[in-house]
């Protein structure tokens, strides 16, 4: 078990790491980050685009986040077990490109959010191709190159 956690935080450092110092080769320039400024004294400073959501859709939304987050964690916990064909199905089914995704990222109305969600989906379409080669360094960009579209998407968007 002290194995497997201390291949995992390795991993995660990795990824990490990789994300800070390594320029993504053309999908950097893609994606827009904005910062968002940190609340003060309850005053909410917060600059990022409002998708003006309801109670239902946030929740929704908020789910469907979470459950890419976990999809996320079992990948790196995969790939740190070496098992890529594993992790390359867990991308393509929970991350990428599937018409429940499509659909959920138009519902939104906001064209800008639409594409950004697009674009991550498609990374993972792309990172579940990667996998199949067993490389772990190619794995490792192609994991921060996805996580790239959350951290933008989460800097740019609120509900």
């Amino acid at each position: 078990m002290k194995k497997t956690r201390t291949t995992f935080a390795v991993l995660m450092l990795g990824v990490m790491i990789f994300s800070c110092s390594q320029q993504q080769e053309e999908k950097v320039d893609e994606i827009v980050i904005t910062e968002a400024p940190i609340q003060a004294k309850g005053m909410s400073l917060d600059k990022r685009i409002s998708l003006d959501l309801n109670e239902m859709q946030k929740n929704h939304q908020l789910k469907n986040m979470r459950s890419h987050l976990e999809a996320i964690q079992t990948i790196l916990t995969l790939i740190a077990k070496d098992n890529y064909d594993e992790a390359s199905e867990v991308a393509y089914t929970k991350l990428g490109s599937t018409t429940e995704m499509k659909l959920m990222c138009a519902s939104f109305g906001n064209e800008r959010f639409e594409n950004l969600g697009l674009d991550f989906h498609k990374s993972a379409d792309e990172m579940s191709e990667v996998f199949k080669l067993k490389d772990k360094d190619e794995s490792l960009k192609a994991i921060s190159n996805t996580m790239n579209y959350c951290v933008s998407c989460h800097s740019t968007f609120r509900q």
